[in-house]
């Protein structure tokens, strides 16, 4: 059996023995004549699959953060369980990728070794299972979440020309263990499929950057404005959501929007409440434990105001900003009352800072009583009526009569032969390309995207020209005075050429080295 220089012959045994299973010392190996077959290939073809597989997914995972709270949401609704699902996301991944990890890096190791590979019916098994498990997150995420699909296009953008040279370098890497296989084996026809393979993937990847795309590829003098920031709920990482110590949070990180939700009570008071239930927010199932599910404007106003809307925010812990707060502002959490919508106009109007609203819910019977509680407080408020943008379509047209002044903001793109041009609109950031931002810009039409926490994204916006962004991480998000990274074109293209030659030569090295 033949080993490659420094490579002991304890080493090469202890990786054998990780990789079987099995303590096979040199002399029973030699012994039992074991030699890698075709089946080993074939297990070794599809542990690099694997690993290809839960990489992908992991890059998935990863993306999908920016939206997780959404989930998070959707799984209370359902369960009445709250867990920071993100956190099972990453750890279940990190093992899956680790796992898969570890046993290609044996496997690579102990060819580089001249051993045998010959995979565990154990590893096997756990193999089939790490592809089974990411097949299925895969399907559901297709199934359940399919919009987050866009969302990793949209991600390309950002990480496209560091994934194309990470990706070029583990290629290059593979070569080592690639030539050594190959002046191993005798079988020409497999030889040669292999460097068929291997070459056509490396010509794609030296040729892969002239399909990559990015509006973060740009000369810094053609840098867009730095989009505004909207506070989702206020600051919801930083006080409970949709209260008044949040939209002091909010205004605190610079935040010319505070974005909330409104609805009606039974005795016709406007109010700050997301959910239709208050179970979530409010400590509605010890007050009121009988009448828990029920809508949130079922409720009257005086019933609504014993209600603690901010103890849950400790409690639960939505964020893990939480847990950094100061014992001040744990304090003044578990003062928060559910506000009206009175009060925000009125701290809106004190801190100078915009409001933008939904009316919910759209389908109650009597929604049109709700537009009009909701434009005779704003309307008696006193706030400047260009101060309040109107997101709801019901009633629209009915809004504008009687409040000229008040912005209104749509949650559609524009139409052919529109009669009355756009102004605003507020869509999520997965419904509109960087050529359509662009385009929007050019033609003075205030784009507002939704929901951004990952500086990741906002750097993609940002660089795309967008007006404006939601966001639940305004205190991230106005630290950051320039995007992530921003390359000129000639730099892109001189890093290209670089690292595919730099690729070209390693490969080369390696296989007249291992000759």
């Amino acid at each position: 059996m033949a080993y490659l220089p420094g490579c002991c012959r304890p080493c090469a045994t202890c990786l054998l023995c990780l990789y079987s299973c099995q303590w096979i010392t040199a002399k029973k190996e030699k012994r039992k004549g074991l030699r890698t077959t075709k089946c080993d290939c074939s297990w070794f073809l599809f542990l690099f699959c694997v690993f290809l597989f839960t990489l992908v997914w992991l890059y998935f995972a990863i993306i999908i953060l920016n939206d997780f709270h959404n989930f998070n949401e959707f799984i209370f609704k359902q369960r009445k369980l709250w867990v920071d699902w993100s956190l099972v996301l990453l750890i279940a991944t990190a093992v899956l990728i680790t796992y898969s990890a570890v046993l290609l890096v044996l496997a690579l190791c102990l060819q580089l070794c001249s051993q045998p590979l010959k995979l565990h019916w154990l590893h096997k098994t756990l193999l089939i299972l790490t592809a089974l498990v990411v097949a299925a997150a895969f399907t559901g995420l297709g199934i359940k979440w399919a919009e987050e699909w866009r969302s990793a296009r949209i991600s390309l953008q950002a990480t496209g020309p560091f994934l194309h040279v990470g990706i070029v370098g583990g290629m290059t890497l593979l070569a080592w263990p690639l030539a050594s296989f190959i002046y191993c084996t005798h079988n020409t026809g497999l030889k040669v499929f292999l460097l068929l393979m291997y070459c056509t993937v490396m010509i794609a990847l030296y040729l892969a950057p002239l399909g990559i795309t990015s509006p973060c590829i740009m000369e810094e003098n053609q840098l867009p404005p730095k989009p505004a920031l909207v506070g989702h709920r206020g600051a919801p990482m930083l006080a409970p959501e949709n209260t008044l110590m949040s939209l002091r949070k909010a205004v605190d990180c610079d935040v010319q929007v505070f974005e909330t939700d409104v609805m009606v009570s039974a005795d016709g008071v406007p109010f700050l409440m997301h959910d239709e239930e208050l179970s979530r927010t409010t400590n509605v199932q010890a007050v009121f434990p009988e009448r828990a599910v029920l809508n949130s404007t079922a409720f009257n106003w005086t019933d609504l105001q014993q209600l603690d809307a901010g103890s849950w925010f400790l409690e639960r812990k939505p964020f893990p900003t939480v847990q950094s707060l100061s014992a001040g502002d744990r304090y003044e959490a578990t003062q928060q009352r559910i506000p009206s919508l009175e009060e925000a106009l009125e701290a809106a109007k004190q801190s100078n800072i915009s409001i933008m609203f939904d009316l919910r819910p759209e389908n109650h019977s009597d929604y049109s009583g709700f537009v009009n509680a909701t434009l005779e407080v704003i309307l008696q408020s006193g706030i400047p009526l260009q101060q309040v943008l109107w997101l709801p379509d019901g009633f629209r047209e009915q809004v504008k009569q009687q409040a000229p002044g008040v912005r209104q903001v749509y949650g559609r793109k524009r139409l052919q032969n529109e009669k009355e041009p756009l102004l605003h609109v507020n869509l999520p950031y997965q419904d509109m390309s960087s050529e359509e931002i662009r385009q929007y810009r050019q033609d003075n039409i205030s784009v507002n995207l939704y929901v951004v926490n990952q500086p990741w994204l906002f750097s993609v916006l940002w660089c795309s020209g967008v007006s404006s962004v939601t966001t639940n991480a305004c205190q991230v998000l106005n630290e950051m005075k320039h995007p992530i990274w921003l390359l000129p074109s000639n730099t892109y293209l001189m890093i290209w050429i670089v690292v595919d030659c730099a690729s070209f030569l390693a490969i080369l090295w390696a296989f007249f080295l291992l000759k």
